[in-house]
C-alpha cells in the first residue's frame, strides 16, 4: 500500500499534469474525457481491474468524466470534489498546492480531548466552513479542543446529516469543498483545536451512488439496514480495501485531520483473515511512523465487543477509542426519560453506577430489547477509550421533532447531566448548543434531486412514527423549512437563562482541565455508590493527593447524604442548585468527614479535599 501519496483516481503530478487508476474491472474500455473539448483519452489496461492513464491535457481544477464502454458517461468514484453535485462533472483538485502554516501543531493527547459535535450546515448562519472558522474564538473561550464534524463526503443537493455521502474522497461543494475543508483544519491547529472528521465506511447513499457501473463495491453475501453491504471480503475485495484504506490515509495526511469518527462499525461486514479495520490500523501506524504526528481512530459500535478497541492482541482491531451509547441510555431513563425502543433495557440509576464503573451496562447480562445475552467486560481498558455524552446528533436527530434535553428536561436536570458527563473517568462530548440549552430542535433532513427518492424518504419518515401520531406529523425532510428550524440561535447565548447555562458549561469544561481528579481518566481510581431510594449517586476520583466527590441528586426531592469518610475537610468545588446557576439554595462551602449535606431536587455538588 502506497502511503506517501493518494494512487487511487486522478491525482495531480510533479509535472502538473495528472496520473490516473482507476478500477473498473466490469468495462471492456475505459476513457477519460476531459469535459472542455469534450476529449476522451483512451486508458490502459492492467491487472485486477485497473485502467491507468498519464497526461499532461489535464490540470488541477478541470472537469472530467470516465466514459466506460463508450455508452456510461459517469462522475468518477474517487472523485476529489464535485462542484456540479453527485451527477455533475468531477474536478481535478490538487491536495497538495495548500499552503499548510501547523507545522509547529501537536494533536492534544486523546484523554484530554473535550470534544464538540457540530453538523457544518447548521452550525452557523452561514451553513459552510467559513461560518465554522468564524466560531473558533467563542469554541476556544468555551474550553473546546477538539471539534467533531458530522459527515463532509459529497451528498445529494445542499442539506444532509451527511450519512448519505456517494463520493467518500470529494468534500461538500455547498461546504466549501476540499480546499475549504483545509484551510478549516489549519485554521483550528492555529487555535490549538484539533478535528475529528465524521466518516462513513459501512454503506454508500442511494442517489449519485454509480459505483456498482464501475466495478464489485458491494456484496450480496450480506444485508446491512441500507441494502447490500461494502464488499471487504468477497470476489474482487482487493481494491475495494484499498479504496477505503487510502481514503482513511488522505484524511490525515493531505488534510491533517488528527481523528475519524468512523459510523456504525458494526454494519461493516468482513470475515477475512485480517478484519478492514486492523488493515486500517496498520497503514495508519505506517503513516504516523512517516509524519511523526499522531492520529486517533474512533468507533461508534453498538457490540460491546472489546475486540473492536484491544490494542494488545493479533486479532484484534486496535481502535482507540470508542462511543458509549449505553452511558448515554442510562443517564436518560435516570433523569425521567421514555422507556421506549432500545431505552426499554435501561433501569435508570442503578444502570447509570454501572457505565461508571464499567463502561459497558451490558458486558453478558439477558438483553430483553435483543432477546439475548449480549455484551462482554471491557476491564482494563483505559477511560480514553470511552466516549460519553447526554446528547448527540443521533439521539436528537432521531426523535420524530428532533426535540434536544432543553425540551425534554428542566433547567435544573439539564445541569445535571452535564455534570454526569464531566464527572465520568471517560472524554466528553456536547452537541452543538447544548452548552446554552438551544431551544431549537435537530430534525432529520435531505434534499434528494430524484423526486421518487424523495417521496420514497417522506413516506418512510412518516411510517417510522406512525405510532406516535398523537404527536402531530414527522417534519418533512425534504423541506428547507425542516433545515433552517435545525440550525443554531447564536443570538440567545446573552440571553437568560440561556447565559447562564454557558457559564456553567465553561466552569464544568474548565474544572474538566484543571483538576487532575477529573482531568486524568484512571478507571481504578474511582468508587462509586449509588442509593436508589434516594436516587442519589455518589462518584469519587482521586489522583494522587487530589481527591474529589461528585454527589448527584436524580429525585424530585430535597435529600441528604453523608460526605464520604476523609481526614480532611471538604470544600465545596460547583453547586448546580447554586442561585449563581439560578438555582434554588447553595450548599455549605465547606463539610467535615461523614457529615451530612442537603442536596436540592436535580442537583450536583462537588467536592474537594482542602
Amino acid at each position: 500500500m502506497e502511503i506517501k501519496r493518494r494512487t487511487v483516481g486522478v491525482n495531480v503530478n510533479a509535472g502538473g499534469g495528472v496520473d490516473a487508476l482507476i478500477w473498473a474491472p466490469k468495462a471492456k474500455d475505459v476513457k477519460l474525457r476531459i469535459c472542455n473539448g469534450r476529449i476522451d483519452i483512451p486508458m490502459q489496461q492492467q491487472d485486477y481491474g485497473y485502467w491507468c492513464l498519464q497526461t499532461d491535457k489535464l490540470k488541477d481544477g478541470d472537469l472530467y468524466r470516465i466514459v466506460l464502454d463508450d455508452e456510461k458517461f459517469l462522475p468518477e468514484p474517487a472523485s476529489l470534489s464535485q462542484p456540479e453535485g453527485v451527477h455533475g462533472h468531477s474536478q481535478v483538485v490538487d491536495l497538495n498546492a495548500f499552503k499548510w502554516s501547523d507545522q509547529s501543531w501537536h494533536n492534544p493527547e486523546l484523554e484530554d480531548y473535550i470534544i464538540y459535535e457540530l453538523h457544518a450546515g447548521t452550525f452557523s448562519t452561514e451553513g459552510n466552513f467559513d461560518g465554522i472558522i468564524a466560531k473558533l474564538d467563542y469554541l476556544k473561550n468555551l474550553g473546546i479542543n477538539a471539534i467533531e464534524i458530522m459527515p463532509v463526503a459529497q451528498f445529494p443537493g445542499d442539506r444532509n446529516w451527511g450519512y448519505d455521502g456517494v463520493f467518500p474522497y470529494a468534500v461538500q461543494n455547498s461546504y466549501g469543498g476540499p480546499k475549504g475543508l483545509q484551510q478549516l483544519v489549519d485554521s483550528c491547529h492555529k487555535k490549538g483545536i484539533a478535528v475529528v472528521l465524521d466518516v462513513v465506511y459501512n454503506h454508500l447513499g442511494p442517489e449519485g451512488n454509480y459505483f456498482d457501473a464501475f466495478g464489485n463495491y458491494f456484496t450480496d453475501k450480506y444485508n446491512t439496514p441500507w441494502g447490500n453491504a461494502i464488499n471487504f471480503d468477497d470476489a474482487w475485495c482487493d481494491a475495494v480495501r484499498q479504496y477505503y484504506i487510502e481514503n482513511v490515509l488522505m484524511w490525515f495526511r493531505d488534510f491533517h485531520i488528527d481523528a475519524l469518527r468512523m459510523d456504525a462499525v458494526h454494519a461493516i461486514k468482513d470475515f477475512s483473515p485480517k478484519h478492514i479495520l486492523a488493515e486500517i490500523r496498520e497503514n495508519v501506524d505506517a503513516l504516523m511512523k512517516q509524519t511523526g504526528r499522531k492520529y486517533n481512530l474512533i468507533i461508534e459500535c453498538d457490540l460491546n465487543d472489546t475486540r473492536y478497541i484491544d490494542q494488545n492482541n493479533n486479532y484484534a482491531f486496535g481502535m482507540d477509542s470508542q462511543w458509549v451509547d449505553e452511558f448515554h441510555h442510562a443517564l436518560r431513563i435516570t433523569a425521567g426519560g421514555d422507556r421506549t425502543g432500545y431505552y426499554e433495557d435501561f433501569n435508570g440509576i442503578k444502570d447509570l453506577a454501572k457505565a461508571y464503573q464499567d463502561a459497558y451496562v451490558y458486558d453478558g447480562q439477558y438483553s430483553a430489547h435483543r432477546k439475548k445475552h449480549f455484551g462482554i467486560p471491557a476491564t482494563g481498558h483505559p477511560g480514553k477509550q470511552f466516549i460519553v455524552f447526554s446528547q448527540n446528533h443521533d439521539q436528537v436527530g432521531n426523535r420524530m421533532l428532533g426535540e434536544r434535553s432543553s425540551q425534554l428536561f428542566t433547567f435544573e436536570m439539564q445541569k445535571l447531566m452535564a455534570v454526569a458527563v464531566f464527572a465520568s473517568p471517560y472524554i466528553p462530548m456536547l452537541f452543538m448548543g447544548e452548552e446554552w440549552g438551544e431551544p431549537n430542535p435537530f430534525l432529520y433532513f435531505v434534499s434528494h434531486t430524484d423526486p421518487e427518492l424523495a417521496e420514497a424518504v417522506r413516506k418512510g419518515r412518516k411510517a417510522e412514527f406512525a405510532a406516535f401520531h398523537a404527536e402531530g406529523e414527522a417534519p418533512d425532510p425534504m423541506a428547507e423549512e425542516t433545515f433552517n428550524q435545525s440550525k443554531l440561535q447564536w443570538d440567545l447565548l446573552t440571553d437568560e437563562p440561556h447565559a447562564v447555562m454557558l457559564a456553567f458549561y465553561k466552569k464544568l469544561i474548565y474544572l474538566r482541565k484543571y483538576m487532575p481528579a477529573l482531568k486524568f481518566l484512571h478507571r481504578n481510581q474511582m468508587t462509586v455508590k449509588v442509593d436508589e431510594q434516594k436516587q442519589i449517586l455518589k462518584i469519587s476520583r482521586w489522583y494522587q493527593n487530589d481527591f474529589l466527590t461528585t454527589i448527584m441528586n436524580f429525585s424530585d426531592e430535597v435529600q441528604e447524604t453523608n460526605m464520604p469518610v476523609s481526614e480532611r475537610p471538604w470544600n465545596k468545588v460547583l453547586d448546580s442548585a447554586s442561585p449563581e446557576w439560578n438555582g434554588p439554595a447553595d450548599a455549605p462551602m465547606t463539610l467535615t468527614s461523614g457529615q451530612k449535606v442537603q442536596l436540592q431536587p436535580q442537583s450536583a455538588i462537588i467536592y474537594a479535599l482542602k
